[in-house]
């Protein structure tokens, strides 16, 4: 069985272009671990930088990029059981796969296997949780401990209430079997870490190119096609402060002030958690982020091809 690669990162540090050089260097195809790319019209705002995938080479095939529509509900059971698929599909045709992304949730996920996934939605619940704070969100989750409370991730807004709905089903339902599925894809983690100065001027930069080139423009027309500014905002970072500009709640200078602030935020949240998934049992190999991405390219492919026909994402002494 191929070793699936998976290259992890936060936002800005090169992740895509990464994993598209090297799907080319192996004839394989790039299935994204994004939670938000999975939305059509989605484009700018999510980073799918669909264009690298594209060269006179020909194009390079990828998964799990605009198959819903945005404003439908897409979640971690169905990124996994969708993954799932695919990765089967191509070991069957013996094609390389380079999982890509940035959403540590669905990583974990789709590294562990985690049942926790399948716990369903608590739709009435959700509405009372709505109506609380974040500050009162973490609190209650922090009260309200379960086997899954060590492993959630409350980086944002909805993950936070999902957390807590998790956390809940299973205080009230002690039979609900939580350990991990047997594994039986073997993984190869890389990670993209560049220093906190160069992320932050790399996402500053960014941020303005976007907003130069589209963003806005990308927000207004989800608005034009029926989308309700509730849903959008439900999307977080730049969908959430763009709606909320267009519908006057904030100045231009106040929205990009803002917006700018948050995504730093993310991205360090985005690392502790590829930190936490570390230290329960995966196995990162932190690629040096001055070397080229060829370098970096040669360095994955050899360790690829090196690699025993096992499970090797995750460190045996913690599993």
């Amino acid at each position: 069985m191929l070793p699936v690669i998976v290259i992890i990162g936060p936002t800005a540090s090169g992740k895509t272009r990464l994993a598209v050089q090297l799907a080319r260097r192996l004839g394989g195809e790039v299935l994204s671990a994004d939670s938000r790319q999975v939305y059509r019209g989605m484009d700018i705002g999510t980073g799918k930088d669909l264009s690298d995938y594209e060269s006179g080479s020909g194009r390079v095939p990828y998964h799990l990029i605009d198959v819903v529509e945005a404003g439908e509900k897409y979640h971690v059971y169905r990124f996994q059981e969708d993954a799932k698929g695919v990765l089967e599909d191509l070991q069957q045709k013996g094609t390389p796969a380079i999982v890509c992304g940035g959403t540590g949730l669905y990583l974990d996920a789709l590294l562990r296997q985690h049942q926790f996934t399948g716990i369903p939605v608590d739709e009435a619940l959700r509405a009372e949780l709505n109506e609380l704070t974040e500050e009162d969100l973490l609190a209650l989750f922090h009260q309200t401990p379960s086997a899954y409370s060590p492993r959630a991730d409350t980086s944002t807004r909805k993950r936070l209430i999902r957390a807590v709905e998790i956390s809940t089903y299973l205080r009230q339902h002690p039979e609900f079997s939580f350990p991990a599925q047997p594994k039986e894809t073997p993984f190869l983690v890389f990670g993209l870490n560049p220093p906190v100065p160069v992320r932050r001027e790399r996402i500053s930069t960014r941020l303005q190119f976007r907003l130069r080139h589209g963003l806005i423009e990308e927000v207004e027309g989800l608005l034009q096609k029926g989308l309700s500014p509730e849903q959008l905002i439900y999307y977080g970072l730049e969908y959430k402060y763009l709606t909320e500009y267009l519908v006057g709640q904030h100045t231009y200078e106040q929205m990009t002030r803002r917006l700018e602030t948050e995504i730093h935020r993310f991205a360090k949240r985005q690392m502790t958690f590829f930190r936490k998934i570390e230290r329960d049992g995966i196995q990162i190999q932190w690629l040096d982020w001055e070397s080229d991405f060829e370098t970096q390219v040669d360095e994955i492919h050899n360790r690829w091809k090196g690699a025993p026909n096992q499970l090797i994402g995750t460190n045996p002494e913690k599993s």
